[in-house]
C-alpha cells in the first residue's frame, strides 16, 4: 500500500547526525500517526545520513517503498526497494532504521545507495522529477 507523507523538515545540529527539533516541527510529527511518523522520521535521517556522509548528493526526497514494500515493525523499518532524489535524479536505496517508543529519535541507522535509476522507470515506481 502506497502511503502520502506529509513533509517534515528537522535541522542537524552537530556532525553525529543528531537531529534537534523545534517545538513546531515535534508537534507536527506527534499529530501523525505512529507509522506515518516513524516513516517520515526515517526518510528524513536517510535524506540527512546521505548528504552528510556521501558529500556528492543533496537528497530532497526519499521513497521508502518505490520498488518494494518495506518490512515494518512498530519502530523500525527495513527496505531494500527505496529510492532517493538528489539533483532531479533518481537512486536505489536500502536501509535499515529503529526508533525510539514514540518514533521520534533514532537509535540505530544503516544504509547503503544502489545504482541510479533509469528515467524511463521512474513513472512505473512512483518516481517524479
Amino acid at each position: 500500500m502506497k502511503t502520502v507523507l506529509v513533509a517534515v523538515a528537522l535541522a542537524v545540529v552537530t556532525s553525529q547526525a543528531v537531529f534537534a527539533m523545534d517545538a513546531r516541527e515535534e508537534t507536527g510529527l506527534r499529530k501523525l500517526d505512529p507509522q506515518t511518523r516513524l516513516e517520515q522520521r526515517c526518510d528524513v535521517e536517510a535524506m540527512e545520513r546521505i548528504r552528510k556522509d556521501e558529500g556528492k548528493f543533496n537528497p530532497d526526497k526519499v521513497l521508502a517503498y518505490a520498488f518494494a514494500e518495506p518490512r515494518m515493525q512498530a519502530h523500525g523499518i527495513q527496505t531494500r526497494g527505496a529510492a532517493f532524489r538528489s539533483g532531479g535524479a533518481w537512486y536505489h536505496l536500502k536501509y535499515k532504521c529503529e526508533t525510539s517508543a514514540d518514533n521520534m529519535q533514532i537509535v540505530a541507522f544503516k544504509y547503503k545507495i544502489g545504482d541510479l535509476v533509469p528515467e524511463k522507470d521512474w513513472t512505473t515506481h512512483f518516481l517524479v522529477p
